[in-house]
């Protein structure tokens, strides 16, 4: 159990939700432009090259805010090891990609919430999960299992292939699920989202870059489409996306702000749909209502009646 003392974090209000909408659709869409310019670049090329260039503009921004400094000082030991986990998470969706569908990868890495919330709930008191809560958990990760098992209903002649990408994408989910509970468990936790993110977007340039070198998958092909996708998956997604997504964390429950991530599915699949022509049939509806019941269980306790915040001092853990 963590003893270390903490700064309290708020139950999820209209802000943080708009905000987690917004994100969600942003990380729906991530998949579908990897997917879409994985003709002209590599999907673990194309992770390690946006985390480089959003390295830079996130670099500027520390700084700007002089925290520099605070990127080799007590956040180091942890900083490294979030890196790690972000570039290995980055690493297995590259890949997933690769072998499995943008539904499939999508699906599977946001099982990641389901992960943290688990963790989290043993490790601090105020991330643990009311019963009912636990409940809206199950139907929404329900919902996901119900989903995937429609979305690729159509491709058993690839389901080899399929099956490790899919794999691949849990592992990545894994990663990301460990990621979130070092930054609210560890350090990090206080720190400013910029190094934060800085640490993360190192991890990723480095090993998806080394591993693509690797297994040969450094070919690019300069098209207009590539342009595009590097574009928003630089700026929009490695960036602005991340950037707020870890204020968030330094803000609002851990455990709330993932289980609102399950929407993210939703758009990926729906995006995927529309941009890449991937079926969508009434399993998935089924399993998106499920989701959506789900977080909508999840949330609603917090929303209506939010608990009260601990007393001055009071420790998160055991």
């Amino acid at each position: 159990m963590n003893d270390r003392p903490m700064t309290e974090r708020k139950p999820l209000d209209a802000l943080a939700g708009n905000a987690m909408l917004l994100l969600c659709l942003i990380w729906g869409t991530q998949q579908v432009a990897i997917k879409l310019a994985a003709p002209d670049m590599s999907p673990l090329l194309q992770v390690g090259l946006r985390s480089g260039l959003s390295a830079l503009l996130t670099l500027g921004l520390v700084l700007r805010e002089g925290a520099l400094v605070d990127l080799f000082g007590p956040y180091l030991r942890h900083g490294l090891a979030v890196g790690a986990l972000f570039g290995l998470e980055f690493v297995c969706v590259g890949e997933g990609l690769r072998l499995s569908s943008a539904s499939h990868v999508t699906i599977f890495l946001y099982t990641a919430p389901v992960f943290a919330a688990l963790w989290l709930g043993l490790l601090h008191r105020s991330e643990r999960l009311r019963p009912v809560q636990w409940l809206g958990m199950a139907l929404a990760f329900g919902g996901i299992l119900l989903a995937f098992a429609d979305s690729g209903a159509s491709d058993a002649a690839a389901y080899p292939h399929m099956l490790l990408g899919d794999a691949l994408a849990l592992a990545g989910g894994l990663a990301w699920a460990a990621t979130m509970v070092l930054v609210r468990a560890g350090r990090l936790a206080d720190a400013p989202a910029s190094i934060t993110l800085l640490y993360q977007l190192l991890g990723a340039l480095v090993m998806a870059c080394a591993m693509a070198f690797l297994l040969g998958e450094s070919t690019v092909h300069l098209t207009l489409r590539l342009a595009a996708a590097m574009a928003y998956q630089t700026l929009i997604v490695a960036f602005l996306s991340y950037l707020a997504w870890f204020a968030l964390l330094r803000h609002y429950l851990a455990s709330r702000l993932g289980i609102l991530s399950f929407l993210t599915p939703v758009f990926g699949v729906l995006s995927g749909i529309a941009v890449l022509g991937e079926r969508l049939g009434p399993a998935f509806i089924a399993g998106a209502l499920l989701i959506l019941a789900g977080m909508l269980v999840v949330a609603l306790p917090d929303l209506v009646a939010p608990r009260a915040p601990a007393r001055p001092g009071a420790r998160s853990g055991h």
